[in-house]
């Protein structure tokens, strides 16, 4: 079972619980009294609104004969992938410096600013001005801005000319 942890880590462990259950054809209400909880218990965690805690996983491995911490390690996985979910929507540059022309097609407070690195970037690059070039390179770094400008094959001549004023 370890070697499926790292294709499933981040997930919930109630959702893996839940389908490990529909894989065996038990119902949550009949496991959860056969392992001597409350079926509400079983229901809120298939759901992904409760936490698993230690008892409750070292029950359920053993009445599914699963590898003893199998669900707390997924707890432990999907309670890191929330704090990043949490920190990343903190992780943004001062958009106060940023005119929202620039992303005419999106929600500028919308941007997924780690996710979209390279697009934000480039197109900074190609329609900003001084004051949105400098907080693209503060937020990003100049070494992560220099690397993602060199990705793209820059055709551009106004991007080129901001990457030799900027960035050397």
């Amino acid at each position: 079972m370890n070697s499926n942890i790292s294709i499933i880590k981040g997930i919930h462990p109630g959702l893996i619980l839940e389908r490990e259950l529909k894989n065996r054809k038990l119902p949550k209400g009949t496991f959860a009294l056969s392992i001597n909880e409350f079926p509400q218990t079983i229901a809120t965690i298939t759901k992904g609104k409760r936490r698993m805690n230690p008892a409750l996983s070292l029950k359920i491995e053993q009445a599914l004969g699963l590898e003893e911490g199998y669900f707390m390690v997924l707890q432990a996985y999907s309670d890191i992938a929330q704090e990043k979910k949490r920190l990343s929507e903190n992780y943004q540059p001062d958009i106060s410096k940023l005119r929202s022309v620039i992303f005419w097609d999106t929600d500028i407070r919308l941007i997924d600013w780690e996710k979209n690195k390279l697009s934000v970037i480039c197109r900074v690059f190609e329609r900003g001005n001084e004051q949105e070039i400098q907080e693209i390179i503060r937020f990003y770094g100049k070494e992560i801005v220099l690397k993602h400008l060199e990705k793209r094959t820059v055709t551009n001549k106004i991007v080129t000319a901001n990457m030799l004023k900027y960035l050397q």
